[in-house]
C-alpha cells in the first residue's frame, strides 16, 4: 500500500552559505551529498514582483525570460520496504503492478535530465529562465534558478522524497528556498499578458526552435514541455500549440535546444 502523506525518517535538510563576499554558494546537505548553489560567480536573481489580486498572488515581473513549465512529471513518493522513495519504472516495477499500475508511467528519470539540462544552460545562469514543476498527481514545484540538483539519480530522488515531505527546502542562513511546493494552478505565478504555448509534436503549427525564439522578442514567455515518455500533455490554459521538429523530441532534448536558441537569439554569450 502506498503512503504518500506519512512523513520519512531522512536525514534533516541542513543549508548554509561558503565562500568569499562576491563569490557565496549555497550548501545544501541531505544526508551523505551535498548540492552547492549559486556558484556562477556570485550571480543574485532578483526575487519576482508579486502583488496579491483578490486571493490569487500575482507576478508583475515583464523582463524578458523563458519560463519552462514540465508538465504530468511522474514524481510519486511511496514507503517500499523501510525507506521512502521516488516510484521508478526501473527499481519498482512490481511494487507499481501490485498496485494494478503500469510501470511505464512512472519515469522520474525525465525530469531529472530536463532539470540538468535546465539548469546547467548559459540562459538560466543568465538569469533569464524560470522553471515549475507540475506532477500528475497536481503537485505544482517552484525551481530556485541559483539550485544544483544531484547529478545522479539516486540522489536526485532522495532530494525529492525530502521535498514531497517536506514541501520546501530551504536554505538555513537566509529566506532563500530552493525548491517549494507552490500552490495552483501555475497561471497565478506567471506575468500578466504572458504566452502560453505547449509544445507537441502532433501540433498542426511548426517552428524551428530557432524561428520561434525569434518571434518572441523581448517578451517573457511560457512554454510548456511534458515530461513523460509518450503522449501528448494535455493542459487547459495556453492559448496554442507549436510543433518544434518535424521529429520526435524527447523532453530533455526539447529543454537543450530550446535553450540554445534563446540563448543565441536574446545573445546571451555576448552580453556576458
Amino acid at each position: 500500500m502506498i503512503h504518500s502523506s506519512a512523513v520519512p525518517s531522512r536525514p534533516t535538510v541542513q543549508v548554509g552559505l561558503w565562500g568569499e563576499k562576491h563569490a557565496k554558494l549555497l550548501v545544501v546537505t541531505v544526508g551523505n551529498w551535498k548540492i552547492i548553489a549559486g556558484g556562477s560567480g556570485g550571480i543574485e536573481v532578483p526575487p519576482a514582483k508579486r502583488v496579491k489580486k483578490g486571493d490569487e498572488e500575482v507576478d508583475q515581473d515583464n523582463r524578458k525570460r523563458l519560463i519552462v513549465i514540465i508538465e504530468k512529471c511522474s514524481l510519486e513518493s511511496a514507503k517500499v520496504g523501510k525507506d521512502y522513495v521516488i516510484l521508478s519504472s526501473d527499481k519498482h516495477a512490481n511494487f507499481i503492478r501490485n498496485q494494478k499500475r503500469d510501470p511505464s508511467d512512472f519515469r522520474p528519470d525525465i525530469l531529472h535530465q530536463c532539470l540538468l539540462m535546465l539548469l546547467d544552460s548559459p540562459l538560466n545562469r543568465a538569469n533569464l529562465l524560470q522553471i515549475y514543476v507540475h506532477t500528475v498527481n497536481n503537485i505544482l514545484i517552484e525551481v530556485n534558478p541559483q539550485t544544483r540538483i544531484p547529478r545522479t539519480f539516486d540522489r536526485f530522488c532522495g532530494l525529492m522524497v525530502q521535498l514531497l515531505h517536506k514541501l520546501s527546502i530551504r536554505a538555513a542562513d537566509s529566506s532563500v528556498k530552493l525548491l517549494k511546493v507552490i500552490r495552483n494552478p501555475v497561471t497565478i505565478h506567471l506575468p500578466p499578458g504572458c504566452q502560453k504555448i505547449l509544445t507537441s509534436y502532433q501540433a498542426p503549427e511548426y517552428m524551428n526552435c530557432r524561428q520561434f525564439a525569434e518571434s518572441v522578442g523581448n517578451r517573457p514567455i511560457a512554454v510548456v514541455i511534458g515530461g513523460f515518455a509518450k503522449g501528448k500533455a494535455t493542459v487547459d490554459y495556453t492559448e496554442k500549440e507549436v510543433k518544434l521538429s518535424n521529429f520526435p523530441l524527447s523532453a530533455a532534448l526539447t529543454c537543450s535546444k530550446l535553450t540554445s536558441s534563446f540563448e543565441e537569439v536574446w545573445k546571451v554569450e555576448e552580453d556576458n
